[in-house]
């Protein structure tokens, strides 16, 4: 099994920067492959925002490109996402997620609020 805890949510002003932390742990950590921040905002449905493989690889969804940048401390099994420039359009329930050959592991979420 893997617990994902996030943490580094709130409510910000666009334009206005926020770093989400995620820290796993569990007796799986040592199987994840890819790391990752989805989002979910009222009414749509949950989107991949940015992923990392265990090798330092990463992908972005277009909307975050040049703005968010994910990390990754596989030593620390831990994953960061760093969010600049924040529009109101990024405001959502973002959730930590990570990735084994068999499984998919979920975070409880935090809030992100982005006012204009």
């Amino acid at each position: 099994q893997v617990q994902l805890v996030e943490s580094g949510g709130g409510l910000v002003q666009a334009g206005e920067s926020l770093r989400l932390s995620c820290a796993a742990s569990g007796r799986n950590i040592f199987n994840i492959n890819i790391m990752a921040w989805y989002r979910q905002a009222p009414g749509k449905q949950r989107e991949l925002v940015a992923g990392i493989t265990t090798g330092g690889i990463t992908n972005y969804a277009d909307s975050v490109k040049g703005r968010f940048t994910i990390t990754r401390d596989n030593a620390k099994n831990t994953v960061c996402l760093q969010m600049n420039s924040l529009k109101p359009e990024d405001t959502a329930v973002y959730y930590c997620n990570a990735a084994t050959l068999v499984f998919n592991y979920w975070g409880q979420g935090t809030q992100v609020t982005v006012s204009s």
